[in-house]
């Protein structure tokens, strides 16, 4: 991604010998542009769980890496990365493929890959939202959390179609609007924005609760998001209020769409009641900015991720095109998602 006259990507590895892992720390954003490093597994494995890095591809990413400072013991470092988080499928992906030969060129690997899939899915979103422009003659988009280049090394899931689209606008000349859920608590909304902000693209945040406003009063064309883990038969894991927008998107015939990468699959679990979701500590609803919001004596309860059920999701945008829920698994199931592929650059 490019920020000014800067390219970007999430994560990467700096340094020659025992090196370190660098990223963007979205914890500072959208406020300030920094960086921050892990020298130690443990150390990328607590700004994971701090969400230094946020969005599956990313958090796989920065594992894979992870994986490469505790090359002396991989059995040990796959424990301590794999209890980061436990929803996002990419982290057990990238772990997975990292224990077998914990190397920095294999960890490279894995990471040109999960670039290049998300160029792919890009390219396949964006020639959807030729389509829509072209019939409604604009390209509204609501979308919901963060899913863009930071939340996947680069280009991103959801928001990579809407940069692809929006570079190659061609003959039409319709610019993409979109609109940008806050996403409480974590706000990622605000990264969405700042990224989109960076790309030139227009934009509007609201409030997570107007998302059922605008679509019943026909304001977005299409909704896409991301995905942190999708089973077998379609369903999907994504932040939570996911699932509120897909069915106010079929109540008011908005087409859903989930971006992601084969990574994201998880082929082992028949459905979405196997994934197990995420809580986080009632603090984030509780406070802002380390200040109490509630009274003394109350509680939150705090579900990072929510399960949207395969009939209220329109069609999936992978690498491989933009698929339906019974497609899933014949595409990806004959191949092994990360050994077989070329887009990983092995052959």
């Amino acid at each position: 991604m490019k920020v000014g006259e800067r390219e970007f990507r999430a994560v990467w590895w700096e340094g020659d010998g025992e090196g370190r892992v660098v990223m963007i720390d979205q914890r500072r954003l959208p406020h300030e542009l920094v960086t921050v490093a892990a020298r130690t597994v443990e150390e990328v494995a607590f700004l994971i769980m701090d969400m230094a890095v946020r969005g599956a591809p990313t958090i796989g990413a920065t594992a894979a890496y992870g994986m490469v400072l505790g090359r002396d013991d991989p059995k040990r470092a796959a424990n301590i990365l794999g209890k980061a988080r436990p929803t996002a499928r990419d982290l057990f992906t990238a772990i997975e493929w990292m224990v077998k030969e914990p190397s920095r060129e294999r960890a490279e690997a894995y990471v040109e890959g999960i670039v290049a899939r998300c160029r792919m899915i890009g390219e396949h979103g964006a020639e959807l939202l030729g389509r829509i422009a072209a019939d409604r003659g604009r390209a509204n988009v609501l979308t919901h959390c963060h899913a863009g280049a930071l939340a996947a090394v680069d280009h991103g899931t959801a928001l990579a179609p809407i940069h692809a689209y929006a570079r190659g606008m061609g003959a039409d000349g319709v610019r993409p609007l979109v609109w940008v859920d806050e996403t409480r608590p974590r706000l990622q909304g605000a990264i969405t924005a700042w990224e989109l902000s960076a790309a030139g693209i227009d934009h509007k945040v609201v409030v997570d609760n107007a998302a059922g406003h605008l679509l019943s009063h026909g304001e977005a064309d299409v909704v896409i998001v991301g995905a942190d883990r999708i089973a077998a038969n379609g369903d999907v894991a994504n932040k939570v209020g996911t699932y509120g927008k897909a069915v106010l998107a079929k109540e008011h015939g908005v087409p859903f769409y989930v971006a992601a990468p084969s990574t994201t699959i998880d082929l082992s679990l028949p459905d979405g009641s196997h994934i197990e979701i995420e809580e986080r500590g009632e603090s984030e609803v509780l406070e802002l900015r380390g200040r109490q919001l509630f009274g003394a004596g109350t509680h939150a309860f705090n579900p990072a991720f929510d399960v949207t059920p395969a009939r209220f999701v329109t069609g999936y945008i992978t690498e491989s095109g933009v698929l339906q829920a019974e497609q899933l698994e014949p595409t990806f199931r004959p191949r092994d998602k990360l050994e077989n592929d070329r887009t990983t650059g092995d052959t």
